[in-house]
């Protein structure tokens, strides 16, 4: 039941990963709100709430395995948000760095033969390419309409709807 040292710290390392993922969409949302984007600022706010509910799901795991979470230093990087495909890119970016520490929490576990973590990181591996598929979904549409004002638009209102908090995400 007792978790590995080497994978406990990089289980820790991911808690406050996924922390740092949620507060850089958090701040994705606000600046395409100041951009008057309120569909596409709701859709990576619950993007915020969805990465501190993983930071909680890992957390949740190494407690439940009589071990100790441990929050490491939180840095947001300097973003710069011009536009929905900005946020989206960056958003795209950021997603493909957490899917590499998931691999790499894949790869820890595997070294030190701790099955116990294999349901959970492999859940997580599921995730990430749900999660990279979306947002390449959205930039490709981004990259489709331009600087189309009507097409903006729409996109703006269909992922306000799909995070629309009295029917919750489409699925």
């Amino acid at each position: 039941m007792k978790i590995n040292d080497k994978l406990l710290d990089t289980l820790n390392k991911q808690v406050t990963a996924e922390h740092q993922a949620a507060l850089i969409y958090q701040q994705l949302a606000y600046d395409l709100n100041a951009l008057s984007f309120s569909g596409m600022s709701s859709w990576m706010m619950a993007q915020a709430d969805e990465e501190r509910a993983h930071a909680e799901k890992i957390a949740d795991h190494i407690l439940a395995r009589g071990a100790n979470v441990k929050l490491g230093d939180i840095e947001i990087p300097e973003l710069e948000v011009s536009s929905p495909l900005d946020a989206f890119t960056i958003s795209l970016e950021h997603e493909r760095q957490v899917s590499e520490m998931i691999r790499n929490l894949a790869r820890v576990a595997d070294e030190v033969q701790d099955l116990d973590s294999r349901t959970l990181v492999n859940w997580f591996l599921n995730e990430q390419i749900e999660e990279e598929d979306t947002v390449g979904g959205i930039i490709d549409q981004l990259k489709l309409v331009g600087e189309d004002g009507a097409g903006l638009l729409r996109i703006d209102a269909r992922l306000g709807a799909e995070r629309d908090p009295l029917t919750g995400p489409a699925q």
